[in-house]
């Protein structure tokens, strides 16, 4: 499957065999769902559900969590979510620095738990509408999202059970599903083409290149490129919403049909925010609208007329910013508007007239492309890429080359020494580049060190954002590691002449920083080891990583890689004491410290020698594994919860159905034929008893007392329904039988005519078969009798389940003969000695010898032929 995960709708895909790429539809059969999770004391709901909520609870429902996510409390992105939100309270985690929603004492969730919520739900959705588990996924995130937000929305997929394949950028996933439709239109040729994307929370504009490439594996494919990326992570519809709701708040307030601020109400103002929603829809085709709230605040109706240039007024500083994204896309790009061919839309926000204006202006072109899906290109994109991953699929390749949109660098120190005099050097290295491509890996060589030490991973020069977009991004630091043990591996090895040691980067398909390993590099001279035969034991050293920042962790190694250490030791318990000895856990900085072990072999003379020491590591949560711990039983509890609650409500509903329906059918033809009066009235006072107490006690109820109020009732009328049902199928049995009883009587009369010579039954099966038939004809006539005499109101003596039974025992012995015929060999026939064969029915008769030909051999030619007729007649 496939998650487009936007900040205000998510819509999914899946993709399995035999169904090509398919968008989900939700339960209300939508193709999007509202990325909305309502939580309650003891309810959780999610989609159209929790949204409808929102303007009945404001408080109890989340939404917008995206940009919320790697965010620390004093992050301007957080005060801007409570301004637009202030009916939440947002506290500040005392542990990682970032928040969480505070709804009362017992329910406090931070906003990776309600995204794996989120996650979930739309993982149930996608099952059911497959109708097969679903566990693997493709997940979509802007492309502006750093290492951090990136994490958490891994993490989030965690909690929610799933396995993702790939974070692919959203755009990516567009440009993915544009050139996938268009295959046999990319050649040799560079084709350079702008999304423009806008959405509810945010707007990004990339520069893709469309070009078919030559690959060792698949020869000749084609091939997409990020170019440039620009974005606005503040301007989108949402926004605009929000502007609309303010001014039609304004409008009731100068009403002044009440005395209260309509602001200071949350409701009000949800309620003023669905219909903010409507009037953008509304006003992209219209130039004016009447908006009306029934019932805003106090009992109070809303109505008043927006026209589409006050609301191109009120947003009118947003679209001056339209442009922008394009600028600076082409700016990362080094391109000009006039190497692009197409500036293709996407994103529901464009569709507001004014948007397109302004950017078609920008980009200096006669149109803009609307050849593309606008709501469901990213879903289609990613589910192409999951399947393209998945083993279970082959798809045609279509390589992809993604772009890291920010700057990566190493920074450290070293002591340098001048004239006597000491100073520290202050030097940086280059990892990646901006709209460097990615997946790529990186080698980092630190020379003139043979003591311990510690680098930073930081994001590079940042000059391209402004002061605003700099403060919502956080820390500029990754993770900072330490390297100890060094000092004593050269001092060791003292004779060895090093050559640094190398840091092995990764920057994985969903755009993830990984440290891969860290090595040791020494050239040891002939004299190590003096060309001695007997090997030199095994060398084991200490080394540890100390990571200084666990807020932006480096992924270091996966885990896992970090797993098959232990599995080999369970399967080599002798090896389990010495490996132990040699590893333990630290519970200070979550991770392993792991010692090196090495390998020496004594070198051959004249032979130089490169000894490697690797550094392991272990990939460290931005949660910690104890939180981890306690989020999954959270959430376990709450699903729980979940199910408890639909269990209870199908029992609920059973209950009802039941009680009305009986009482609607005591009184129709079928089941009164069948009742007493004493009967009835018994079942009848029981029903009202229990309606009674359903509207007293039955909706507070337990699942259990349902269950047991249910099972009385149906105990009670069970004899009732019974009858009815057996009189129901009587017709239809019956003529089952009296059909099956002249069928097998007709067949027992035809196998009784074969004659002796061709007869292939005997006569202890045709007698069996007589039995039978004659024994079942003798049952039903004489229960059909016996039922005729009861009263409809007893119990019957014929039943179904003997007619049934009946019925396959004659289906059997019938069965049994024909598939004996039908695999009964004929019966060779004596040839006279003239060389004609005489009839012993018909002495006066003879028969024509038929000579036979070089391909059938003589016996059969000859007996073949009446067995064949017999056959046919039987």
């Amino acid at each position: 499957m496939s998650v487009d995960l936007g900040s205000e709708w998510m819509k999914m895909a899946i993709v399995k065999p035999g169904v090509p790429m398919e968008i989900v539809l939700n339960k209300e059969s939508r193709r999007k769902t509202p990325t909305a999770v309502c939580l309650k004391e003891n309810e959780r709901l999610f989609g159209d559900s929790a949204l409808g909520m929102s303007v009945k609870n404001p408080k109890t429902v989340y939404l917008h969590l995206q940009s919320l996510l790697g965010k620390k409390h004093d992050n301007l992105q957080v005060a801007l979510y409570q301004k637009r939100f202030p009916e939440h309270q947002l506290q500040e985690d005392p542990v990682r620095g970032t928040v969480y929603f505070k709804y009362s004492e017992e329910m406090q969730y931070t906003a990776e738990e309600l995204l794996g919520m989120v996650l979930n739900y739309s993982c149930g959705l996608a099952q059911d509408f497959a109708e097969q588990p679903i566990k693997d996924a493709v997940i979509t995130v802007p492309a502006f999202f750093n290492q951090a937000e990136r994490r958490a929305v891994l993490q989030a997929a965690r909690l929610a059970g799933l396995k993702v394949l790939q974070l692919i950028n959203d755009n990516t996933a567009v440009a993915l599903n544009y050139g996938v439709f268009r295959r046999k239109d990319i050649d040799n040729t560079a084709k350079n083409v702008m999304f423009y994307d806008m959405g509810s929370g945010s707007t990004t504009a990339t520069i893709v290149t469309y070009q078919t490439v030559k690959t060792k594996e698949s020869g000749t494919q084609p091939q997409l490129q990020i170019r440039g990326v620009g974005f606005d992570r503040g301007l989108g519809g949402f926004e605009m919403d929000l502007r609309l709701r303010d001014h039609l708040a304004k409008l009731f307030n100068e009403q002044k049909k009440s005395k209260k601020d309509v602001r200071e109400n949350h409701r009000a103002m949800a309620k003023l925010l669905k219909e903010a929603q409507r009037l953008k829809t509304v006003l992209s085709a219209n130039v004016d609208f009447m908006a009306q709230v029934e019932g805003l605040m106090d009992d109070i109706d809303f109505k008043s007329k927006v026209t589409r240039a006050e609301f191109e007024n009120l947003c009118a500083d947003l679209f001056e910013r339209v442009p922008q994204p394009v600028k600076d896309a082409l700016s990362a790009a080094e391109m000009t508007m006039n190497e692009i061919e197409q500036v293709i839309l996407v994103g529901g926000a464009t569709r507001v007239p004014k948007v397109q204006e302004v950017l078609l202006k920008a980009v200096e072109k006669e149109e803009l492309g609307k050849n593309i899906n606008a709501d469901e290109a990213a879903a289609m994109g990613a589910v192409y890429q999951a399947a393209a991953l998945s083993k279970a699929f082959k798809v045609k390749p279509f390589l992809v080359r993604d772009a890291a949109v920010f700057p990566i660098q190493v920074d450290f120190t070293r002591e340098t020494e001048e004239e006597g005099i000491k100073s520290v050097k202050h030097n940086k290295r280059i990892l990646f580049d901006r709209m460097a491509p990615y997946p790529q890996r990186k080698v980092i060589t630190f020379n003139r060190y043979n003591t311990d030490f510690a680098f930073d991973i930081n994001y590079g020069d940042l000059s391209f954002l402004t002061k605003e977009d700099i403060s919502i991004f956080g820390s500029l630091n990754l993770t900072t590691v330490r390297l100890s043990g060094v000092d004593g591996s050269f001092l060791k090895h003292a004779d060895a002449e090093s050559k640094g040691i190398k840091a092995h980067f990764n920057m994985d398909e969903s755009g993830v920083l990984l440290l891969d390993r860290v090595k040791l590099g020494n050239t040891i001279s002939t004299l190590f080891g003096g060309g001695s035969s007997e090997p030199t034991p095994n060398v084991t050293e200490p080394v540890q990583v100390f990571p200084c920042c666990i807020r932006h962790p480096v992924f270091i190694k996966r885990t896992r890689q970090m797993e098959r250490p232990m599995q080999r030791r369970r399967k080599n318990p002798k090896r389990k004491a010495k490996s132990l000895r040699t590893s333990r856990w630290n519970s200070s900085s979550m991770t392993f410290l792991t010692p090196l072990r090495t390998s020496w072999r004594p070198p051959k003379k004249g032979q130089t020698v490169k000894k490697r020491r690797s550094f392991s590591f272990s990939w460290i949560s931005p949660f910690g594994d104890p939180s981890l711990t306690v989020f999954l039983c959270r959430l376990q509890d709450l699903t729980d919860r979940d199910v408890a609650k639909q269990e209870r409500e199908k029992t609920l509903n059973s209950l009802e159905a039941f009680i009305f329906e009986t009482q609607d059918k005591l009184y129709q033809e079928e089941f009164q034929l069948v009742v007493s009066e004493e009967e009835k009235d018994q079942i009848s006072a029981k029903l009202r008893e229990a309606s009674e107490w359903m509207d007293e006690d039955g909706y507070t109820a337990t699942t259990k007392q349902l269950r047991e109020k249910l099972s009385k009732l149906k105990s009670l009328s069970k004899d009732m329904f019974f009858r009815v049902e057996e009189r129901r199928k009587w017709p239809d049995h019956l003529a089952a039988l009296e059909s099956m009883l002249n069928t097998s009587t007709f067949f027992l009369r035809s196998a009784k005519m074969i004659p002796v010579d061709d007869q292939i039954f005997t006569d202890v099966e045709l007698n069996l078969l007589e039995k039978v038939i004659n024994e079942t004809t003798t049952w039903k006539n004489e229960t059909v009798a016996e039922q005729e005499k009861r009263s409809p109101q007893e119990r019957p003596v014929l039943l179904s389940k003997d007619i049934e039974s009946k019925l396959a025992l004659l289906d059997r012995e019938v069965n049994y003969l024909l598939n004996k015929a039908k695999f009964a060999k004929p019966k060779a026939k004596a040839k006279a000695k003239n060389g004609t064969s005489s009839d012993k029915s018909n002495g006066t008769s003879e028969e024509k010898t038929i000579p036979p030909t070089e391909e059938d051999p003589p016996a059969k030619s000859q007996a073949a032929k009446p067995a064949a007729n017999d056959a046919g007649e039987l």
